[in-house]
């Protein structure tokens, strides 16, 4: 087992520790979680609690309202007409993610916390490691049972990598998303090149950008770069183009140090930063991202490599932070291409990267045959859907995407092209620092040092984080 200080800073034990006394992190205290896993099976009256990082009227608080006035009442209506007196209590938070998840592994390591957990999916591995969390089947102790559940055959195998860690499921996805490239079709006609653009490789993209780099004013490519941006430089930006060369950032137990595919993600930025398509200032400025989006609307960036939230939260026609009235018909959007066909992790054209939440059991819950159901329960399709409110947006059901996502088919083409070929990010506890790493990587080749000299501090920053040269690959 992880020792709890991997997962809980010092600084913030006393915080949670005040907070847990206080009974703000569930009420399912039943002791080992060794116990039987059919224990209260039979019971006829049965308290759960579920546990989120939401409230009414703050943060999360459309998943809050949902889970307390329409989830809640609805498994309870279920439950007594089979006989059995359920009270269900929704805890939520609305805490800082981080401060969330430190009280969230503080109570589980004293055995408490909430029957039914949302936690985000990059935590899964780091608690399964600590022992917080365990396979859904030594939980519910029933491998059959688990694994027949029909939800699983909605929810691609793609996506359940979001819950999943060792092979092995330790709760089920709770919505998820994916990364394409869009594209200015107004920018791309005054610069000759397709409506319906499909790059195919890296090269596709430069020659791209090499076309839009001839029109005044623009920039033709912005990819997420440098420190300032943070976790979005990762995200929309080092780990697609990794995927795209076939590696992924940790593989058996190992992190990706300096090795070709790495130094062929640093030469990409610095063939983008240091030739004029991309603009290096951008990555350094604070809100340099914000300023990104602004830009696209205003017709001034040509490609840019971001999640479906670019879509339906940015350039969003009424609500969107960075409106686009012409949206969509001005807006394309194509898969993110392998470094070039068949390069990409499996052996794919295609890649991708993704997020998303998880709700898990927690293994100390007094009734764990009536979690596994509420979890059931709370993952139909008729629940899933129902937790949209009417809203178009992904969920991890296939049937419930092609059913709410009909009229909208940019998020639709997310759906089914993008997630079966997604990947995640490994849920370890290392993973912050290494992430820091690689954004540093790429700050260094935007400020002019070589992808090689930049890939070799990145591989002495991972040494340092993954605590030594044996837990890092390198060639």
């Amino acid at each position: 087992m992880r020792p709890i200080s991997r997962v809980i800073p010092p600084a913030a034990l006393g915080v949670a520790a005040a907070l847990l006394l206080t009974g703000c992190l569930g009420s399912s205290d039943s002791g080992s979680g060794d116990q039987d896993s059919n224990r209260n099976a039979d019971a006829k009256k049965v308290e759960l609690v579920i546990g989120a990082n939401s409230v009414k009227g703050g943060k999360n608080s459309a998943g809050a309202t949902f889970t307390s006035d329409v989830l809640i009442p609805k498994f309870v209506e279920a439950q007594k007409a089979k006989g059995v007196d359920v009270t269900v209590r929704f805890e939520g938070d609305g805490s800082d993610d981080e401060v969330y998840k430190q009280k969230l592994a503080l109570s589980l390591s004293n055995k408490a916390g909430p029957d039914l957990m949302n936690m985000d999916g990059i935590w899964v591995g780091e608690f399964a490691q600590a022992g917080y969390v365990k396979p859904l089947t030594d939980t519910v102790g029933d491998a059959a049972k688990v694994d027949d559940w029909d939800g699983w055959k909605q929810i691609p195998d793609s996506v359940q990598q979001l819950g999943s860690f060792e092979g092995k499921r330790y709760g089920v996805p709770a919505g998820t998303d994916g990364r394409v490239l869009y594209f200015n079709k107004k920018l791309f006609a005054q610069a000759g090149l397709p409506a319906d653009w499909q790059p195919k490789s890296w090269d596709d993209i430069l020659a791209a950008g090499q076309k839009l780099k001839t029109l005044s004013g623009v920039t033709p490519i912005q990819i997420n770069g440098g420190t300032a941006m943070g976790e979005a430089t990762s995200m929309q930006g080092v780990l697609p183009l990794l995927v795209g060369t076939g590696a992924a950032i940790n593989t058996d137990g190992k992190w990706l140090g300096n090795t070709a595919q790495t130094r062929q993600v640093l030469e990409f930025y610095q063939k983008i930063y240091g030739s004029g398509l991309g603009d290096p200032v951008l990555q350094r400025e604070a809100k340099g991202r914000d300023k990104s989006f602004a830009e696209f609307a205003a017709n001034k960036i040509g490609i840019l490599l971001e999640g479906d939230y670019f879509w339906r939260s940015v350039v969003e026609p009424k609500e969107g932070v960075a409106k686009m009235a012409d949206r969509d018909t001005a807006v394309g959007y194509a898969l993110i291409p392998a470094s070039k066909p068949g390069a990409g992790v499996k052996g794919q054209d295609f890649v991708s990267m993704s997020g998303g939440g998880v709700v898990a059991i927690n293994p100390n819950t007094k009734f764990p045959q009536q979690a596994w159901e509420l979890l059931q329960f709370m993952n139909s399709a008729e629940m899933v859907e129902a937790g949209l409110n009417g809203a178009a947006k992904i969920t991890q059901r296939t049937d419930v995407n092609a059913k709410v996502l009909a009229g909208d088919p940019m998020l639709n083409f997310v759906a089914t092209k993008v997630l079966p070929l997604t990947q995640y990010r490994p849920g370890l506890a290392e993973y912050p620092k290494i992430s820091a790493a690689l954004q540093q990587a790429t700050a260094d080749v935007i400020g002019g040092k070589s992808p090689a000299d930049a890939a070799k501090a990145y591989q002495t920053a991972v040494e340092s984080a993954a605590g030594g040269k044996d837990k890092v690959t390198s060639n």
